[in-house]
């Protein structure tokens, strides 16, 4: 029987349900009016909160965020048996406050989520923002700039030495963020706050879900995978602080992690960018025209085709079916937040990368 107290708590926590519930709508009825987005938040509110949340976590070595979701996992655990012995000893009210507590918690979770950085997933697309909008190409032009890139990516493994290949991840996280710098300095487009990048606490349950990297929007925080091949990391570490850029979709964060690696003077940056663009290309050159394709892999020098080799097989050797559920998983949520593509989204970094070259095919 619910007591008048109870009943008192219980109304409370259905008015707070309501209200968030309410909150969450507003703000997804917001996200429906792009510019008002870019004015208001990617260019208002947001860098504020990276103003006073950059500097004060990027003091900490390790990643406050892997934390914060390695006691967030353990507590969600929590609350689960408990809810389940509650509803085997019959604790049915004790059980709905408990539930409803939840419920409150996942809905602030959402709000901070989007009112910290998620709602930069419905600001204009970069190509708008960037004047990159001609995205038609033809499979001639694909083909062309997919040997450009081939070529950038043989002439810069050529030059990297085995210093190179040897740096430290301190090394090259330094590097990146000077890169992420001076992209920012050099284009209002790239406007960052307090760049940083850290090695992810997370790196070996990383490693079995095929994750390179990733970007707490709760902290702000750019993680990487600090294990894999030495020749991804630079270019990931630019992608991961793309995000602190307010760049949402991941097609427009790899854009730009591409942008501040081939701007960089560091040949193991400049090959990492290289190398991603080759993969992507291909990729799309061989579900536009697999005859192309096939003719363009002779052109790939044999030290880069070997890199590609030792990648492959890296995540090979973790590949399993937490993989598979979490790739699903990532998949739903990209399309959620304003990527119909899914996990497709990535490889569109070949629009822009197309756009950008237009000229020089054109000429």
């Amino acid at each position: 029987m619910v007591n008048q107290s109870n009943r008192r708590k219980l109304k409370v926590k259905a008015i707070t349900i309501a209200a968030l519930a309410v909150s969450i709508y507003l703000l997804m009825v917001f996200a429906d009016y792009p510019k008002a987005i870019e004015r208001y938040f990617s260019k208002g509110f947001y860098p504020v909160i990276c103003y006073l949340l950059h500097p004060v976590l990027n003091i900490f070595p390790f990643s406050v965020g892997d934390i914060l979701y390695i006691f967030t996992i353990g507590y969600l655990i929590y609350t689960l048996f408990r809810f389940i012995k509650l509803l085997f000893k019959k604790e049915f009210i004790a059980a709905a406050f408990l539930a409803g507590g939840m419920i409150i918690k996942v809905q602030a979770a959402i709000l901070v989520f989007y009112l910290f950085w998620g709602m930069n997933y419905f600001r204009p697309s970069a190509g708008e923002r960037l004047n990159l909008r001609d995205t038609n190409y033809t499979t001639t032009n694909l083909k062309a700039v997919t040997a450009m890139l081939i070529d950038s990516a043989n002439a810069c493994r050529a030059r990297l030495t085995p210093a190179d290949l040897a740096q430290g991840n301190n090394v090259i996280y330094r590097t990146a963020m000077l890169a992420v710098g001076k992209l920012s300095n050099d284009s209002v487009n790239f406007r960052t706050y307090h760049p940083g990048v850290k090695p992810s606490i997370l790196t070996p349950l990383l490693n079995y879900i095929g994750t390179s990297g990733y970007f707490n929007p709760f902290t702000g925080e750019a993680q990487i995978n600090y294990q894999m091949p030495v020749f991804n990391r630079p270019v990931v570490a630019c992608h991961e602080m793309s995000h602190q850029m307010g760049y949402g979709p991941e097609d427009e964060a790899d854009f730009t992690g591409f942008l501040a690696g081939i701007g960089s003077h560091d040949r193991l940056l400049r090959y990492s960018a290289y190398h991603l663009a080759v993969d992507e290309f291909m990729h799309a050159l061989y579900y536009r025209d697999s005859l192309a394709n096939k003719q363009l892999k002779p052109r790939v020098s044999r030290a880069v085709h070997q890199d590609f080799v030792t990648e492959r097989v890296y995540w090979m050797s973790y590949q399993n079916k937490a993989e598979i559920l979490t790739s699903i998983f990532y998949d739903r949520f990209l399309k959620v937040n304003n990527q119909p593509q899914g996990l497709g989204t990535y490889n569109r970094i070949v629009l822009l990368v197309m756009a950008l070259y237009r000229e020089k095919v054109h000429s």
